[in-house]
């Protein structure tokens, strides 16, 4: 998993190969995620009393230990052992996603649309998928892409009509744009930007985190980070920050275009015929400490402002936070350097 880069100092003090290893993490299950073909989840059970009330427990003595945050990475990186059911999905000869070959079965229908090569001994073996001669377009390949997404209906839930641009990697021509919700059918990679607000008051950093809306269609109720969002076709990471802030948060410009760019963060899990390949672009924001969010697009249910080692507390204890806010946070806890941090990350070097 690639990591924001530290600072000088911060570089001298702590312990760079501790943190790679942190992010590194063998991939164990999670049963938190959808399935393939899951309806929308029901809504988190807990509230922001329950959350606050683990956070503030300091009595505990795990401060130092990192198997928690071990867990968190394990939970976004899965199943890599079922690779090998994946099949190449190809654009003009470029690799641009994986394609599960069990749900290679439902585009057979669709053969206006997709070319399934089948390997060349004989054999019925799907050896890769690409898109058909006849779409040679960006447009007319997501016109076409996207009617199959439609009438695959209730196979890919989810359905945002919010489309990304598909590359061979990133800054790369797009060959055509998908519907977000179908992109890990795809084994497309996706990116995003998330932002840690912070603020300091008498020495001590707080961030402000979110609680998602019960009707999200995804991690209803769970916990946030005060401003996220898919990166979709057209938009620059900078623009895109500058704009969910307004829409998540209710921060002007003036304030949002501070922002500071800080890294980038990858994970890879595969679940049933999902295979996500995501790229976190990841930001920190210095808020004024009288500033208070407000939520303009109805996603978010409400924020609170919490001591930053009350934040790694809930990451460590619980399954309160959506699963790839958890990396983006634990970046943020050995770049700003915890003062506990170092003897942790000692632990981890004697292992």
């Amino acid at each position: 998993m690639a990591a924001a880069s530290f600072s000088a100092a911060a570089a001298a003090r702590r312990s760079s190969p501790s943190r790679l290893q942190l992010l590194a993490r063998r991939r164990l299950p999670f049963s938190a995620y959808s399935s393939a073909a899951a309806p929308p989840a029901a809504a988190a059970s807990f509230g922001w009393e329950d959350a606050l009330r683990v956070a503030a427990d300091g009595g505990r003595g795990d401060e130092s230990d990192l198997s928690g945050y071990f867990r968190k990475v394990d939970t976004c990186n899965r199943g890599m052992d079922k690779k090998g059911e994946f099949v190449e999905f190809m654009v003009e000869d470029q690799v641009v996603g994986y394609i599960h070959q069990g749900f290679v079965e439902h585009l057979r229908d669709f053969h206006d649309v997709f070319t399934i090569a089948s390997g060349s001994n004989g054999s019925n073996n799907v050896e890769h998928v690409t898109l058909h001669s006849s779409l040679r377009t960006p447009d007319e390949r997501t016109n076409a892409v996207g009617s199959v997404i439609k009438s695959l209906g209730d196979l890919i839930p989810g359905i945002r009509n919010e489309l990304y641009p598909i590359t061979s990697s990133y800054g790369m021509p797009v060959y055509f744009s998908l519907e977000r919700a179908a992109a890990p059918y795809f084994g497309i990679k996706a990116y995003g930007v998330h932002m840690n607000g912070y603020v300091e008051k008498e020495g001590q950093k707080f961030l402000w985190i979110a609680k998602r809306s019960d009707t999200k269609q995804t991690f209803p109720g769970m916990l946030d980070h005060l401003v996220a969002g898919g990166l979709p076709y057209g938009i620059s990471c900078e623009d895109n920050v500058i704009k969910e802030c307004e829409e998540e948060a209710g921060i002007p410009r003036s304030i949002s275009s501070n922002a500071t760019s800080v890294g980038a963060i990858s994970y890879m899990d595969i679940e049933g015929f999902r295979y996500k390949r995501d790229v976190l672009f990841c930001y920190d924001l210095k808020l004024p400490p009288d500033f208070v969010p407000n939520n303009e697009d109805g996603e978010v249910d409400s924020f609170r402002l919490i001591p930053v080692p009350h934040a790694a507390n809930i990451i460590r204890r619980t399954h309160f936070f959506k699963p790839n806010c958890n990396l983006v946070i634990i970046d943020f806890l050995f770049r700003h350097g915890l003062p506990w941090l170092p003897k942790a990350a000692a632990k981890l070097e004697e292992r």
